[in-house]
């Protein structure tokens, strides 16, 4: 062989030698691009295989009949629009931040003023630390009247103040108004009171929700009314307003998907007194348990005319009977009732309990699930805004982001946000026991889920 042939044959095998190693190389670098894809996406929000609420396959709409050719609220929708690009202001002499809230003309002021003066304190704590590069917080102060369309005028006023993002609120027509709002003048909001399920399937990007919804409430009652008391004939009075329409559905379908429909629902209106009408009709069906689903008072007043009429039956609530008003009004008549809450005050956690003590140092009053959902939304935003700066959009992105606030640690418990934005962590179970509510994880009714959340701590 020539010498030239020979030379012709190492380069060519020198090249294949080459090419061996870069298609090596290639795969390797694919192996880690992928990895790091799927690390990205699993650690986005919920797991995929879980459904949607978390709710249990026996439970989930028409699961046993045949698959959706395709699901909802499974991907989260993304904001491609402009203003990231813009530059923060200067000589700013205050942050300013939106609070929209009941604080009067409504029937649930108490509720309220307690969500202020959770924000408020929150506020106040970060100033202390330094506020935002030595500049404070400022709290702007809306009341959401309770009117239609009000909420919307009240947001902007915050756009012409120019707030950066705002808290709020609890009424479920207010809520969802302020969120139209929102979407229009690209401002961020943190629902901290609002359970109406359908708020963050609106699929609008510019809102999260820090507290636990009546969908994760009723499927908490489902589960201890059914399938741990027993109960199978269960009747149902609630509030003749979207909180009791919206919140009781969902505990009407899911109790009709694990066979016992509800033998008869009635309503009543906030500020009634009265209800042996709607009582009279409910006892005429022989039910084995009732059902309440109000504010405080009316609920404690029903309850009370209940036992007074004779009802021997377990009393179930909503979950705001969790309140001083509710126990005070009842009195010895609250004892067994059975409730949900969206966290547990009672918990063995530190912060929480510096919180509370705190919170009555300096409003002379006990927190309530309110408050301190207020106290974890206002301390997202906060944190949101230290960590991207003054621009709408980009605090946009971080609280949405499902990654930065995934898994948070708050006073009312750890954060888990869905591809909806939407807080699905872990309800609780309130009895009333010698006049005090005892809180108990509430057990998932489906079995291939496990509570996170421990009997005492967070």
């Amino acid at each position: 062989m020539e010498l030239k042939e020979i030379t012709n044959l190492l380069t060519a095998e020198k090249m294949s030698r080459r090419d061996v190693v870069r298609t090596t190389n290639y795969k390797l670098l694919l192996i880690v691009f992928l990895s790091i894809v799927l690390t990205v996406f699993d650690s986005m929000g919920q797991d995929q295989k879980q459904n949607y609420g978390k709710a249990s396959d026996e439970i989930f709409p028409y699961q046993r009949y045949q698959k959706a050719y395709k699901y909802h609220f499974l991907v989260p929708i993304q904001f491609y629009g402009a203003g990231r690009e813009k530059l923060p202001p200067t000589n700013l002499k205050e942050v300013r931040i939106g609070f929209l809230g009941p604080l009067e003309g409504s029937v649930i002021v108490s509720l309220g003023k307690q969500m202020l003066q959770g924000a408020t304190l929150a506020i106040e704590e970060a100033n202390k630390r330094g506020g935002y590069h030595n500049i404070p917080y400022k709290l702007m102060i809306h009341n959401d009247v309770g009117l239609w369309g009000a909420a919307a005028n009240e947001v902007v006023k915050m756009d012409d103040e120019k707030v950066w993002a705002f808290l709020g609120s609890i009424d479920d027509i207010v809520s969802h108004v302020a969120l139209r709002a929102t979407l229009k003048l690209e401002i961020p909001m943190i629902n901290t009171g609002d359970p109406d399920p359908t708020f963050t399937e609106t699929n609008i990007p510019w809102a999260i929700r820090v507290i636990t919804d009546d969908r994760q409430s009723s499927y908490g009652l489902v589960n201890q009314i059914f399938k741990k008391d027993g109960h199978s004939r269960v009747a149902v009075i609630r509030a003749n307003n979207r909180y009791g329409r919206v919140g009781i559905k969902i505990f009407s379908e899911t109790a009709t998907r694990v066979g016992h429909p509800m033998v008869i629902e009635e309503r009543f209106n906030d500020g009634e007194t009265d209800f042996k009408t709607q009582l009279e009709r409910i006892m005429v069906t022989s039910p084995d348990a009732v059902l309440i689903w109000g504010n405080a008072k009316e609920s404690a007043l029903i309850l009370k005319q209940m036992r007074a009429m004779g009802f021997k039956q377990l009393v179930y609530g909503s979950d705001r009977m969790v309140s001083p008003e509710f126990l005070k009004i009842a009195g010895p008549s609250a004892e067994g009732v059975i409730t949900t809450s969206q966290y547990n005050p009672d918990a063995n956690n530190l912060r929480l309990k510096v919180f509370q003590s705190n919170y009555l140092k300096r409003f002379a009053q006990e927190p309530d699930v309110f408050a301190a959902h207020a106290y974890d939304g206002m301390n997202i935003t906060i944190e949101a805004i230290q960590k991207v700066g003054l621009n709408r959009v980009l605090i946009r992105d971080v609280l949405t982001d499902l990654k930065t606030f995934q898994g948070y640690k708050g006073i009312t418990g750890k954060k888990t946000f869905d591809q909806s934005w939407n807080n699905i962590s872990d309800i609780w179970i309130a009895r009333v026991s010698q006049g005090k509510f005892k809180f108990t994880p509430s057990p998932s009714m489906d079995p291939k889920q496990k509570v996170t959340s421990k009997n005492d701590s967070y």
